[in-house]
Formats: structure tokens, sequence, C-alpha cells
């Protein structure tokens, strides 16, 4: 392995020119479709495309460049979200009698246009008015005023948010009262935060992207970055190159993973490449006991470095005890691989000199979540793959907002200082800010659910969001969301919940994209690096207005006493103050201009084996597996994504995968089993709900199902949460019948 002399030949997918007559992504297609869909606002699309920092996941580029490799960095995630930016405004006409819009999907909806002017509806009314944003605003600051600051709850999620906007948003939060902010970055990533922060004394990616292309092994559990980061399947065509082994854990052959055809690298994009080399198929949940079991193959073979646990870590030893008591037929069950497939996976880790794990939702969206990440820290710790070039562990973000969002305090457990809520850093902030924030605990985003349908929310504020699609039982978040009083809605197009009959009266404020945002704003990446957005001119929608001013002037108007420390008179400002108070990032105020990034904490984490807990060490985590009891002719389901970003649908068909949305993923021997056939109408059950769908024979771990998410969640149950990080397990246990035999 590794780099040393000659470049190893990259694998092809087949002698299949362009991949023709396989499924798979067609980008150049796509490109096309891009230009028809921006013919209105060329110019401004290209400036876009330019000068902009990619609002789409999280890999960070700063126009059409990276800071991974050479060339061009331009895929389908991108092009799919260019009209969201470019778009002209709506006919607010059909918002006069929302009726016939009522049941309409998220991407009609969408397709209406960007929302131009401040909009009120009030109980009994039919629709929507127009009105000025004075009378928007004061109505809100109003409602605000009048409600007890623990009533009130604000919510952003990622759909090109940046970092001044969740500073913004967090600051305004505690300057009314409250604790109550939240954002999706948890619902993603929480505990990959809580473990990494207990096991490492960081909660970041320790690593660069560029740490992949020249390491020996990058490993994937439960994530399929060609789906959500399909730029990533050009750093593994590199790294490949490089000499570097691909492994995939997951209960899916994702065939992204299997075989792609890079577009910008000619012979991949002629013939395709060959990524993973080898996969290993987990049940569902099974990822604690697969890693016990590497770890036991490891210990006895001696492929674990003595000396690095010695000198720079804690509990290993506590660890190894626990190990000796899990039993090997307990492994297997629990992990669906057999002892020896645990083998074949220790043996090619234990084989490379250096190794870069990646994980994403298909690890941290369980009850034990948190259990997983530390199960993989474990993994990489026993090898001393942490703080050192081409190692690392990598969180993977799916959206490109998320990892700034967390870090600058839009979340209710820990303040911009990255601090737990509470009375030191509370009076620490307090000096800074010119306001003591509260200290009482903050509600989740699940959390604010509940309260909202036991009446305990008064004024419901949010920046985009669409609970409805994205949390589980959407009839109980749909009767939630309309017992709220006042519900602001704060975003660039029309959405579902808009819909919802007001409890008392629901507003809607036309937010800027953040290409649009007035001096423009910074994302950081998954792997660190803020990046700086300049202001592109030349397309106004409307009314709209920069998603911080609204919040601002809110703010101001609830308390005009204090408005003074509040208010910043640009984005620079902003940048300012984030660098005075969180000093990891220090240096996003000297970002004026496209091009413009800082890493914060350089290039790597953990330099030298050096852990930012309290005696220096790194800590190994003594953990048994989860019991997974499966009853007999039930299924573990785990919801998957397809041709989307977020919750946002953008086509019916998986181009990845060759499935249609209301497809439901399963083995060949399963479909057997069931007497089905490809195609076949299917209704999926529990004692939550029924979803009908059709029978897609795909190269599943049998015993395992996948739906398409967000329409698997009237599957989900409510209140199962990760205890540590208060985020849903978004899996659940199903039964699966013909159509035929279930009355319609």
């Amino acid at each position: 392995m590794g780099s040393e002399g000659s470049a190893p030949r990259v694998e092809r997918a087949g002698l299949v020119p362009f991949g023709m007559g396989q499924t798979k992504p067609h980008h150049y297609s796509e490109i096309l479709k891009t230009i028809w869909h921006n013919k209105r606002a060329p110019l401004f699309t290209w400036r876009v495309l330019r000068d902009g920092v990619c609002d789409g996941c999280a890999l960070g580029t700063t126009g059409l460049k990276d800071f991974t490799m050479e060339g061009v960095h331009l895929c389908t995630v991108r092009l799919n979200l260019l009209p969201l930016n470019t778009m002209g405004a709506m006919d607010t006409r059909v918002l006069e009698d929302v009726a016939p819009l009522v049941g309409r999907p998220g991407r009609d909806l969408r397709h209406l246009g960007r929302l131009p002017y401040p909009m009120v509806r009030r109980r009994g009314d039919r629709g929507f008015r127009r009105v000025t944003w004075d009378e928007a605003l004061d109505l809100v600051a109003g409602r605000l005023q009048a409600a007890p600051p623990e009533r009130v709850a604000f919510y952003l999620t990622s759909r090109g948010i940046t970092n001044e906007v969740y500073y913004v948003a967090g600051k305004v939060a505690r300057f009314l009262g409250t604790n109550h902010v939240d954002n999706s970055a948890r619902l993603c990533h929480a505990p990959s935060t809580t473990a990494m922060k207990e096991t490492l004394g960081v909660a970041a990616s320790t690593c660069s992207y560029s740490d992949w292309i020249g390491s020996d092994l990058v490993v994937f559990f439960g994530s399929d970055v060609p789906n959500n980061q399909p730029v990533t399947t050009k750093y593994l065509y590199y790294a490949k190159k490089h000499g570097a082994k691909v492994a995939v854990v997951n209960p899916f052959r994702e065939p992204g993973l299997e075989r792609y055809w890079v577009p910008s690298v000619f012979d991949s994009a002629f013939f395709g490449t060959r990524l993973a080399d080898a996969f290993f198929q987990i049940h569902t949940g099974g990822d604690v006991a697969f890693i016990n079991g590497v770890m036991k193959h490891l210990i006895a073979e001696g492929w674990i470095d003595d000396t690095f646990i010695a000198e720079h870590t804690t509990g290993f030893e506590a660890l190894r005890e626990t190990l000796d008591k899990q039993p090997w037929d307990v492994l297997e069950k629990q992990s669906g691989c057999s002892k020896e497939e645990m083998r074949a996976f220790a043996e090619m880790y234990g084989k490379a000199k250096t190794a870069v794990f990646v994980w994403s939702m298909g690890i941290t969206q369980h009850v034990f979540g948190a259990d997983n990440v530390k199960a993989i820290m474990n993994l990489a710790l026993a090898r001393g793959m942490v703080g050192r070039e081409k190692c690392g562990v990598m969180p993977v973000r799916g959206h490109s907002g998320v990892q700034g969002g967390a870090e600058v305090g839009a979340v209710p457990n820990l303040y911009v200082s990255g601090q737990p809520v509470g009375d030191k850093a509370a009076d620490q902030l307090g000096k800074l800010w010119g306001f003591r924030p509260p200290t009482a605990k903050g509600l989740s985003a699940v959390e604010m659910v509940d309260a909202a349908h036991e009446g305990k929310i008064d004024v419901l504020y949010m920046c985009g969001g669409n609970f409805m699609e994205t949390l589980p039982e959407p009839a109980y978040v749909r009767e939630a969301l309309e017992r709220v009083p006042v519900r602001v809605h704060q975003d660039l197009v029309l959405a579902p919940p808009m819909l919802l009959d007001p409890a008392d009266v629901v507003v809607i404020l036309p937010g800027q994209t953040r290409y649009e945002q007035r001096g423009g704003g910074t994302e950081t990446s998954t792997e660190r690096r803020i990046y700086f957005s300049p202001e592109i001119r030349g397309h106004q929608v409307g009314e709209s207005r920069s998603e911080w001013e609204i919040l601002m002037d809110v703010a101001e108007r609830v308390r005009p006493d204090a408005k003074e420390h509040i208010h910043f008179r640009n984005a620079q400002e902003i940048r300012e103050e984030i660098a005075k108070v969180l000093p990891m990032y220090d240096g996003i105020q000297r970002l004026t201009k496209k091009g413009d990034a800082v890493q914060w904490g350089g290039p790597r984490l953990c330099e030298g084996g050096r852990f930012p807990n309290p005696d220096g060490r790194a800590r190994f985590s003594a953990i048994r597996p989860p019991s997974i009891d499966v009853p007999p002719g039930w299924f573990l389901l785990s919801t998957r994504r397809g041709k989307q970003f977020n919750s946002m649908v953008q086509q019916d068909f998986d181009p990845l995968v060759g499935a249609r949305r209301d497809d439901v993923l399963m083995s060949s021997s399963d479909a057997q089993a069931l007497g089905l056939r490809e195609g076949d109408p299917i209704v999926v059950k529990n004692d939550v709900g029924t979803l009908r769908g059709r029978c897609h024979i795909a190269a599943m771990r049998p015993g395992n199902v996948e739906l398409y998410w967000p329409e698997g969640n009237v599957l989900i149950p409510r209140g199962i949460i990760e205890p540590g990080s208060r985020i849903p397990d978004y899996n659940a246990m199903v039964q699966i019948v013909p159509a035929a035999t279930v009355p319609s």
C-alpha cells in the first residue's frame, strides 16, 4: 500500500463506454438541465458558480475550486440547488386562498418561485395577505414581548444559511432570554459531537480531505458519499491512484460506492471506476458488534500500537476486559457478519500504516448513536490513527452550513464559546455581550415539538425547517405545529408547514440566499475550513432581506432599550465579534474576498497524540453491542436519501440505485421468502403507521430493508431518542405483506 513507487492502476468499472445502460447519475445531461432551468438569469447563475461558496454539501468549494485537488469542483447537488438561488418571485396571489396548495409536495411549492414580501395569515383567514416589513416585524416583536422567554423557541435548518445568520440567531435567542435554539446540525451529528468530545477532547473532523489521498485505507461506516457528497468520488479516485484501499461497512452494498463514473476524469467518465475494495454488510445497528469483533482480532493478532496506547490513551485495559466477555456467537448474531469477515476487516486495517475513518447518519441516527461513534474512536486509537498525516476520523457533513451552525452557538446545550449552558460560562459571555445569557436548559428540536404539542410554546420562529417531513410521526408533528399560537416562517420559498391552519397567526418573512447576503458571508466545511462567499449583486427578489438583519431587527423591536447589544451595522461586524467570542474562529474577521479561507485547528487536530482532555490523553470506551432482537417475520428498517437535498426531494427516481421513491429495498432471499417479485405492490407496517410501496430487490443484508426518507417517517416511532444528544432514532422494526392482502 501507500504511494511509493509507480502509481497503482485504478480498476475500471467495466468496458462500457460512459456506463451506457447502467444505473448511474447522468452528469452531462444534468448540466444541460441546469442551463435550461436557469436560462432566465444566465449571468447571475454563472457568477454564483464562479464566485460563490457552494450551498450544497459541506465539502467546501469557492467558485469552481477546492483545497483538496486540482481541477474543477462541481457536482449534481450544487447544480440541482441553483434554481433556488436564481429563480424569480412567486405570484403571491396564489396565497390568497391556500386550500388548493394544501397537500401538494414541497417540490411543487418551491417551483412557484421565491417569497417576495412579508405576509400574514390570521385564524379564520382563507389565505395570506401582504403586509409591510414594519407591520410584520412589529407583529412578531409584540408577540415575543408578550410571551415568557421559556415559551419561545427558534429553529434553523441548512439551506445555505451562513455562520453570520447562525451566530445572530443564537445571540438573539439569548438576548430574548431563552436557550431554546436548535439547528439541523444536531439532527445529523450531535452523537458524533458528544462521543468525540468525551473520547478525543475535540468535536470535529481531526483531519482534512487531502488526507484521503495518500492514505493506505479509507473506511466508510453508514455513509453513502456518492449520493450526498458526489465530489468525494473524485477524491477516492485519486486516493486509489495513490494505492488506497476502500472498505465499506453498511447493510446495503451501495452501487455508488461499488462503481462510479467521475465526469471530470476522462478514464473514469468513459469506463467508470471501482471504488470499494471490500464490503462488510452488517445488520442495521450492528456497528458496535462488528467493530468489537474487529477489535478482538486486532488484539489477538498483535495488530495494535502498544506504544501509542500506553503513551497517549487511557481505558484500554477496561475495553480489553469487556471484549473478553463478549462471545463470538453474540457478536456474529448482532453484527450480521461472521468471525471470518471481521478478521478480514481487521487484516485490512492491520496491514495499513495509515487510515481515515468516515461516517454519517447511518452511524449517528440510532438511540445508541454515541456508542457507535465511540466504537469507531476505539478502532482509530487502537492503532494510533489520529493526529498523523493521512490519518483521522471524520464525521462527514451533508449540508454546507451545519458545521458552523453548531460551532457558533445555535444549539440549546452550548453557548457560542463552546462551553455548556450554565452560570460560569454565562458570566464570561455576559462580559463580552453586555448582557448575561440565560442558564436554564434549552430545548432540542424534538423537545420543541413535544412542548408545542403540550401547548407550552407561544412563539415558534423557524428559519427554514420542515418538521412535518423531517421528524418521526408526521401526523403528531402537524398537530403540534397547529397548536402554536404564533408561527414565524423566515424562508426563501413556500413550504408545507406554512400552509397549516393558524392557531392564532402565521407570519412569513422572505429571506435572501447566502449569495445575496449584504456584506457576504461564511460557511464552515467538514474539514473545519471557514470559507468567505462574497455578495453577488444583480438578483433582488421583491423585498427579501438578509436573514441576520431580519433576526436583529426583530430583537431590537422587542428590547429597544438594549438594542445596542444586538445591533450590527454589517456582516463584517458580525465576523469580528465571532472572532472575539469564539477564539478558535480567529481569522474569520480577515476573510473579505473570493477565495479567502482559514482552517481552524490547522490541517489536523490532536497532532502528535496530544489530546485536549484534562490529562492530555484520549479515552477508550468499554462498550457492549446493543441487543436488537427482531421477532420472526419482522425486518429492521432504516431510512435513506435519494435524489434530494435534506428533505427537498428533487426527483422521483434515484439514479444511483435505480429505485423510485415508493420502492422498498430488500434482499432477493427475503423477497423470495415473502413470495414477492420485483415491482410487486407491498404494505410495510408496524404499530406506528402503514406505508404502501413496491418491492425493489437490491443487495441488502437479509433481514434488513430500506425506505426513502422522509416518506418512511410514517413508520418511525417518536419518543425514541439518543439520550446524550436528544435526536431521534430513525430506524424501526416492520412487517411486510403483499398489498393484495391488505384492504385499501
